[in-house]
């Protein structure tokens, strides 16, 4: 059978299919808008290769069973439509959720949800497949993309010299897709096997008149900008702790000043564990951030004694991840027993409604950060810190009336990474939510 991709002028289009075509390509991320024919691209392309080699396994991801079933079969059937394939060449197993094409092939439709009986989503994992696409990305976890694409490439590749390819197709979220393809596309750092093809709505030749202009009647301007400008710089998330503008703001708060008092915040990570990152303060003034790869507990206590002598910082105003310390060496305890441990978990100071210290001080940190009363003089790290802020998420208030943060657990489940600049920021708020009587 031989099939004729009509992109109608869609050059981000025509881009994927000689991506998919190819033999260098494997891991390919197309979006970035709405209108941007992300749906009509990815149908094509499975459809496509279900046709064209008899017996392949193919699949179409999303979050929601239920998504797939009322937003993409109705894209498969256009696909259907538009290339005048007729039902005598396939039959859809709505019970088992499959395509049945007349060669043999299959197109499996498969929901992607968290299950508590499966948190890594290893049930991906061993699947056979030939080849796949993801639709809305920006709903996945990673560990559910990382095994979907673990799965692909073990179904009849040799047979047609078929390369393992997974398409994903998204709109712009802070999730994996930000740090793994978006920004290393940015830098020019993306691995030679992955790809990234911005596309957005003007791209595609086929959207019905007066399409964007009613978008931009009825979105405001975070989704205007995310879904329309295709600005991954911007997040809608309404859990979301830290809005996207006043996080830019701590880079050009320039007329805060420093106080004199300085302080230190340490998240403390161990070799081979996550970044460890040192935060100098001048008030409310960030004035060095440090981050070291690896380092070992002797070091550790080392380091913050050297830098409290540089910086002039009393020992007393430094606060170090209580969680993340398994233990100071003695040598260490003897010069830093004044300074203050910080675990995640205690008791707030003082506001009775949080769940637990951390969240206390995140709450804090944000109540400063809206009333501009941060700044961060070091850029070096600016990415990194504009990053973990946007990450931070609180939770639905429990039922206990308690307001919490996402917990470091579902963090990384979700971006893949830990948050330890935030977590280093965070810390020093524990000195501005001191009880009223000191620290007894």
């Amino acid at each position: 059978m031989f099939l004729t991709f009509n992109s109608f002028g869609n050059e981000k289009q025509k881009e994927v299919y000689r991506l998919w075509a190819n033999h260098e390509t494997t891991d390919i991320v197309y979006g970035g808008s709405k209108g941007s024919g992300k749906s009509y691209l990815g149908c094509s392309l499975v459809i496509g290769d279900a046709l064209m080699y008899p017996g392949v396994h193919l699949f179409i991801a999303r979050k929601k069973l239920n998504d797939l079933r009322k937003f993409t079969i109705p894209s498969i059937h256009e696909v259907f439509k538009a290339w005048g394939i007729s039902d005598q060449y396939y039959k859809h197993n709505g019970q088992d959720n499959f395509f049945e094409f007349y060669n043999g092939s299959k197109l499996f439709l498969l929901e992607a949800a968290y299950l508590p009986s499966d948190p890594l989503f290893e049930r991906f994992g061993s699947m056979q497949m030939t080849r796949g696409w993801i639709e809305e990305a920006g709903e996945f976890e990673k560990a559910a993309k990382d095994n979907l694409f673990a799965s692909c490439g073990r179904w009849k590749n040799d047979e047609f010299n078929l390369t393992r390819k997974l398409l994903q197709t998204c709109n712009p979220k802070k999730n994996y897709l930000y740090s793994d393809y978006y920004q290393p596309a940015l830098k020019g750092t993306l691995k030679p096997s992955a790809a990234f093809i911005q596309a957005l709505p003007q791209d595609n030749k086929k959207l019905a008149a007066g399409y964007l202009d009613h978008l931009k009647e009825i979105l405001d301007e975070k989704a205007r900008q995310r879904l329309l400008e295709g600005n991954w710089d911007y997040d809608d998330n309404v859990l979301s702790l830290y809005a996207y503008d006043k996080i830019c703001d701590i880079f050009t708060n320039s007329f805060v000043e420093g106080t004199g008092k300085r302080y230190m915040s340490c998240d403390i990570a161990y070799l081979g564990a996550d970044v460890f990152v040192i935060t100098i303060w001048n008030g409310l003034v960030i004035e060095k951030v440090i981050a070291i790869d690896k380092i070992d507990e002797t070091a550790i206590g080392n380091k913050l004694i050297q830098l409290a002598e540089q910086y002039r910082i009393p020992y007393s105003n430094i606060v170090y991840d209580a969680d993340g310390l398994r233990k100071f060496t003695a040598n260490s305890l003897k010069k830093l027993t004044a300074s203050k441990p910080f675990t995640n978990n205690a008791q707030p100071l003082r506001g009775k409604n949080y769940k637990n210290l951390k969240t206390e001080c995140a709450f804090k940190l944000k109540e400063l950060i809206e009333a501009d009363l941060i700044h961060c003089k070091d850029l070096e790290f600016r990415k990194q810190i504009m990053a973990d802020l946007e990450q931070v998420n609180r939770e639905p208030i429990d039922d206990e009336g308690k307001i919490k943060l996402e917990s470091k657990k579902d963090y990384k489940k979700r971006t893949g990474r830990s948050l330890d600049f935030f977590d280093s920021v965070l810390m020093r708020m524990l000195f501005e939510i001191k009880p009223s009587g000191g620290w007894g």
